[in-house]
């Protein structure tokens, strides 16, 4: 694909570009990079807001909270909850939770849609990057102190599953301008690694984070009483804890980046319109970034769905136990921390659109055979989600990487406002084909192929993107 050539009032143009309709591309905000040495300390202050945020994804929106707590018969009406786990009642009623928690995220997802954008074009707009990061971070510890409230009654069961789908907003608002700062601390040779970095320490993070439920649970809670889901919410308080104690040194030790010069501030509801001509304009000069931009927002929302409902699947489809889920959580981060740290320098060398092809197609696969083998067994989970779990990582850390190097410099928290409108934290669309799905069906396996066909649709849109530019050697 090619840029279109702009119109004659473009400011991409030069007086000489008007004449000829030359287009002149905007200057990439890694390419001011060039040749700058980056202190060790702002590269790994920056990554440990990964290590420090991930156990809201990993403990609380994936392998815990929500598959060990909110979607399980502490959460059915008694009676209901009488029949035990052969009755039709009983499983239909398991499935109306696990859809519960679909509707929460596709309406979090339809949120962070309207605001990220917007939000993020601000922060560029003010410089305030960092004010954003901290606001939305707070904002998330905030949540998961909250979930404290939640007990096992179907009582609390929506007050549970919109903290959680309001954490997932907060979070990727931080999210974000968090993204965008990855500017500040990498090259065009090393944003790869830094990216993979990134996700890689929010890996480990979340395996001990994991390591920690386990452990405890394990000496009993240490004598703690753990009825009425009082473990389970102890547990989202150490979350709330173990993010305050590690994301701040991105605030303290990674530079800001400066306001966008020209960017005039206006009320919130005009930066609609600005973000609209902001819009049209990344189309006149910079295409490649917009058609990346619709790629991935199909494909990384099919991403967030494996993780997001993956522990789902496993309890409820495959009658995984409480300690079966956490020690596969452990895996399944322990194998998606290494990998994407190692497909990082992949990312440097062949480029981010090869990791993000190979892998997605492995994820469609993969995905497919637990639906379709579940007859097989447990081993059909583990071993389809050990590589679910070793693709997504550097799939999303390789479009991470490739949306810095085409993200014209000034734009960084706009761009990836709009990268974020689906998120990590599972999006309108894999969690709408999740909801309905299982809605039809009356079983939560076939939620599965819910979200494999997002990841499928976003795979076919990636391969009509062109590679982004990559550092020489």
């Amino acid at each position: 694909m090619t840029d279109a050539v702009p119109g004659p009032d473009s400011p991409a143009l030069s007086a000489t570009d008007s004449a000829t309709e030359i287009p002149t591309p905007p200057k990439m905000g890694l390419e001011l990079q060039e040749g700058v040495r980056i202190p060790r300390r702002q590269v790994f202050s920056w990554a440990l807001w990964d290590w420090g945020t991930q156990p809201f994804n990993t403990v609380i929106l994936t392998f815990v909270f929500t598959a060990l707590y909110l979607t399980t018969e502490s959460f059915l009406e008694p009676a209901v909850a009488a029949l035990g786990e052969d009755d039709p009642a009983y499983q239909r009623g398991l499935a109306d939770l696990t859809s519960g928690v679909g509707l929460w995220n596709t309406l979090a997802g339809l949120l962070i849609l309207f605001l990220a954008p917007v939000l993020g074009q601000r922060a560029d707009a003010t410089g305030r990057r960092k004010a954003w990061l901290a606001g939305g971070t707070v904002g998330m510890v905030l949540c998961m102190l909250a979930l404290w409230f939640v007990e096992a009654d179907p009582a609390y069961f929506v007050l549970g599953a919109a903290l959680i789908g309001l954490g997932s907003v907060l979070n990727e608002i931080a999210g974000v301008n968090y993204n965008a700062m990855m500017v500040s601390v990498a090259t065009p040779k090393t944003v790869g690694k830094v990216s993979g970095l990134g996700w890689g320490l929010g890996y480990v993070g979340g395996i001990l984070a994991l390591l920690f439920v386990v452990v405890a649970n394990g000496a009993d809670w240490w004598g703690m009483p753990t009825d009425n889901g009082l473990a389970f919410r102890v547990i989202a308080v150490g979350c709330a804890l173990w993010a305050l104690a590690f994301a701040w040194p991105v605030l303290a030790f990674v530079p800001e980046l400066p306001p966008t010069k020209g960017h005039a501030k206006v009320g919130f509801f005009a930066s609609y319109v600005v973000l609209f001509r902001d819009i049209q304009g990344l189309w006149r000069t910079s295409r490649r970034t917009f058609w990346f931009l619709l790629a991935s927002a199909v494909f990384r929302d099919g991403l967030s769905g494996v993780f997001a409902f993956g522990a789902i699947i496993g309890s409820v489809s495959f009658g995984f136990s409480a300690d079966q889920v956490i020690i596969f959580g452990i895996a399944a981060n322990l194998v998606a921390g290494i990998s994407t740290v190692l497909v990082g320098y992949a990312d440097d060398r062949f480029g981010p659109r090869a990791v993000i092809l190979s892998t997605l197609s492995t994820i469609v696969v993969a995905g497919l055979a637990v639906v379709f083998l579940r007859d097989l067994g447990p081993i059909v989970y583990w071993v389809g989600g050990l590589i679910l779990s070793a693709c997504v990582g550097p799939a999303q850390a390789a479009s991470r990487s490739y949306l810095a190097r085409v993200t014209p410099a000034g734009k960084e928290s706009e761009i990836f406002g709009l990268y974020a409108t689906t998120g990590r934290a599972s999006s309108w669309m894999s969690s709408a084909l999740w909801t309905i799905t299982i809605a039809a069906t009356g079983a939560t396996i076939w939620g599965t192929l819910g979200i494999v066909a997002v990841v499928l649709v976003g795979l076919v849109l990636m391969w009509f993107v062109q590679e982004a530019p990559l550092a020489d050697a």
